[in-house]
């Protein structure tokens, strides 16, 4: 979706991977009709309601395991020309001729799909329960997405809509992979403009000409190539304005780039042709044979110092005459090119569209009263008995995949001085288990105790006193699913623990003491296991211990030199002795490679 004619692979050599740090406690626009389009195909037939446990882990995933802030954002009521072409794209995609098909009346805005609605207001539904602020566009979900990042209210969006550059966007991201070591795929509309020369409205030129969401079909005949290289002559302040002159049969003459400031030929109507001057039919350079015979060549004889020379191959002049000419013929093709891309603009219908171009100028209207963006803490029994409901999900596994978020937000209001002390009203926090290193990525594993006075905790499951109600299973398609990390049970000293994986810089704020701590007795371990690798590279290795090679021979060589310490031992040194000379003397007529195999076997 967005701009036509491969758009998003023009933009692939600018996008940059950014780690799992880069959200982290940042604000980002969400369009939520994107995270079900893109994977509830991939994820239908595999598992009940795709969508709503999709934006579950998703949620999840984004707010503790990157740390941002999500806002949602939801389509409002689509205007005239984006239902026309939603339409014409499904008549397309059916193989139905379009052009017997009644046009709809203009200024009417088709119904979007009932079921794809449905899904909407059902994750709605649950991003309400889980706390996260959900605002309705009055417009595209996208171009509020790129308003609120071009007014720094948010500071990314996710969205694979191309169009969001077209209204403002500065940072989107097009791809979240959370179980990667490379998780976002980021586009700075800086390095964008940096790298092809092009502004907001250049990639507006751009999508009128190869087509966009609100108008398909763009200029027939025109691709992105062409559309990239006609736009780039003019500058971002009068690009549209001409398109508008060319639209209306203006046909504009430009015979170079007048933005980066080259030398503009004159026309062919002002410049008559010269005959271009005779060539020498053996060397190839100015002048005749006939005369080259009479008096040498300059060119020539001023490398060699003879006659002509034979022209290489391929050979080419370069002498003032030839470049007059080539430049002739290079702005005698321009031209064409132009004259007919000139042609094809102004035989579009209504081209440009003014109500497009305003469309994506304009600020879209966002709020409506009643919406904010405040994150409040999820609704969590409330939250079980929906997803308990929909999904047939056990109550222990959706609080064990919660878990992630809660944590997180505890974490957070314990820096910021809360007087919260428990986790989930059960858990305190007991102390930094490890440091844990995942897709090069590393978070401190934190163990959280049962509370005193609270029962027993037991790691074992209880039997499932519902039978209808399903435990998710294992299967081949799960890693579409982007599930968070699930807390382990930790058994020390007879007592259980939670471990879950928590951001450093977080747990540091929230507790420097246990992390201060944790970091003394790493320390110190540390230094214990230098002293014990010091200690033993000193002592000389034990009896029985296989050496390496270097040190097998060397000691088979000092043999000889050992004093025996009876006959016995002295004969049996002077016999190994003797026998490694005569091997030597057998092997010295071979080569290297030879007594290397002889020698290793």
């Amino acid at each position: 979706m967005g701009v036509g004619g491969n758009f998003w692979d023009l933009l692939k050599p600018y996008a940059q991977i950014e780690g799992f740090d880069f959200l982290r406690n940042k604000r980002v626009a969400v369009d939520l009709s994107y995270w079900i389009v893109q994977h509830e195909t991939a994820i239908k037939g595999y598992t009940r309601n795709g969508h709503i446990r999709l934006t579950f882990f998703r949620t999840v995933n984004l707010f503790s395991k990157f740390g941002a802030f999500p806002v949602f954002l939801v389509d409002g009521t689509p205007s005239p020309l984006k239902s026309q072409a939603r339409r014409l794209r499904f008549y397309r995609a059916s193989g139905i001729d379009t052009s017997i098909l009644p046009e709809l009346e203009q200024g009417v805005s088709a119904k979007r799909n009932g079921a794809f609605q449905k899904c909407v207001q059902e994750c709605v539904e649950l991003l309400e329960l889980l706390g996260m602020p959900v605002i309705k566009s009055s417009g595209e979900a996208e171009a509020l997405c790129a308003q609120l990042n071009r007014e720094g209210i948010v500071d990314a969006c996710i969205t694979s809509d191309s169009d969001a550059f077209l209204f403002g966007a500065k940072c989107v991201i097009k791809c979240v992979r959370p179980n990667s070591k490379d998780p976002l795929e980021c586009y700075h509309i800086s390095d964008i403009e940096a790298g092809l020369g092009l502004k907001r409205k250049h990639l507006i030129a751009v999508s009128l000409l190869v087509g966009n969401d609100h108008d398909l079909n763009g200029v027939p005949g025109v691709g992105l190539d062409t559309a990239l290289r006609f736009v780039k002559h003019f500058s971002e302040d009068e690009v549209l304005n001409r398109l508008h002159e060319i639209g209306r049969g203006d046909a504009i003459m430009p015979l170079g780039n007048e933005n980066s400031g080259s030398k503009i030929l004159p026309s062919l109507e002002e410049n008559s042709r010269k005959p271009k001057a005779p060539h020498c039919t053996h060397c190839g350079h100015p002048g005749s044979k006939r005369g080259h015979l009479k008096s040498l060549c300059e060119i020539c004889s001023s490398v060699t110092g003879s006659g002509c020379v034979q022209k290489p191959l391929g050979f080419k002049c370069y002498c003032s005459a030839c470049d007059l000419d080539e430049r002739f013929k290079e702005q005698q093709k321009n031209e064409n090119w132009w004259i007919k891309v000139c042609k094809k603009i102004a035989s579009a219908h209504n081209f440009p569209n003014a109500e497009i171009i305003e469309m994506y100028l304009k600020d879209n209207h966002r709020i409506d009263d009643g919406q904010n963006m405040s994150w409040m803490n999820p609704k969590t029994e409330l939250l079980i008995d929906y997803l308990t409901f929909t999904q047939r999900w056990e109550p222990s596994y959706i609080r064990q995949r919660m878990l992630p978020m809660l944590s997180t937000l505890f974490l957070r209001e314990i820096a910021s001085n809360s007087s919260c002390n428990l986790l989930c009203g059960q858990y305190e926090f007991h102390s930094v288990h490890r440091v844990k290193v995942r897709f090069g990525h590393q978070v401190y594993v934190v163990k959280w105790k049962k509370a005193a006075g609270d029962a027993v905790f037991t790691p074992s499951k209880e039997p499932d006193p519902n039978p209808d109600i399903e435990e998710p299973e294992e299967s081949v398609v799960d890693h579409l699913f982007d599930e968070p990390d699930v807390p382990q049970v930790h058994i020390e000293n007879g007592c259980c623990f939670l471990l879950t994986d928590e951001d450093m810089e977080l747990v540091r704020n929230a507790f420097p003491e246990k992390v201060d701590e944790f970091l003394k007795e790493k320390e110190s371990k540390e230094m214990k296991s230098r002293k014990k690798k010091s200690k033993s590279s000193e002592s000389p290795s034990p009896r029985g211990v296989q050496l390496s090679i270097k040190e097998f021979y060397r000691s088979s060589k000092v043999v000889s030199i050992l004093q025996p310490q009876d006959d016995e031992e002295a004969k049996s040194a002077e016999k190994i002795e003797e026998e490694s000379k005569r091997q030597q003397q057998q092997n010295s007529n071979f080569s290297k490679s030879a007594r290397r195999k002889l020698l290793f076997g």
